[in-house]
């Protein structure tokens, strides 16, 4: 089995340089702070820019994290979808906290934010899902997700099936296991690499008041 020399993982960096953030610097709003960062993340055509670490947990705190995708943001929270029964979605009902991080490594950003996290109205949840091409809806209907199956093969019969079923429809009707999820932040955190490891981290925490902003150490 091949390995890497340790000593050489850990001599593994580099010296952030690009940008500094500081208090006077950030929008009153973190929404719109988000909103500023992803117009640059867009105009800078990073790869999938939307991408984003989902955690959650189990009610014992067990941990799991995967990547998806941010479909919308407002001043309600962010909003991403999945299978209801999937592993994510079953630790966010059970435990409906959750932490989203979105990592920029071509800008030498990070933005955390955390905070409850809610089911979508049944309404938005059509919406976007009769907008996504028809394969991805079927895909969707098509995946037990999280779930062990024998093979791909059981997979490809099963989009079969449905593209049949389906054929002489162009939206397919919304999955009751599928839906989208919005995260209300309680905490928002805009990360800017700096020289020597001295990095500018900004914190927003939300108050009965509108939104506290502290600098972090980091």
């Amino acid at each position: 089995m091949p390995t890497i020399d340790s000593s050489k993982i850990a001599a593994l960096r580099r010296n952030y340089t690009q940008e500094a953030l500081s208090r006077k610097d950030v929008l009153a709003d973190p929404f719109e702070q988000f909103g500023h960062w992803f117009q640059e993340a867009l105009n800078s055509a990073l790869p999938e820019p939307n991408a984003m670490t989902l955690a959650t947990a189990t009610p014992e705190g067990v941990p799991s994290a995967r990547i998806v995708l941010l479909k919308g943001y407002d001043h309600r929270g962010f909003v991403f979808y999945t299978n209801y029964e999937s592993r994510k979605g079953l630790e966010l009902d059970a435990n409906p906290v959750a932490a989203l991080l979105f990592s920029w490594l071509e800008l030498e950003r990070q933005i955390r934010i955390e905070g409850p996290i809610e089911r979508v109205s049944q309404e938005e949840s059509e919406g976007y899902f009769q907008s996504r091409p028809k394969g991805s809806q079927i895909g969707a209907w098509a995946s037990p997700q999280s779930r062990i199956i024998e093979g791909r093969g059981e997979l490809e019969d099963r989009v079969r099936e449905l593209t049949t079923n389906f054929k002489h429809e162009e939206v397919l009707p919304l999955p009751p296991f599928w839906g989208g999820y919005r995260l209300r932040p309680e905490q928002i955190e805009f990360w800017q690499g700096r020289e020597s490891r001295l990095h500018d981290r900004i914190r927003y925490v939300r108050t009965d008041g509108g939104w506290q902003i502290d600098r972090l150490a980091p």
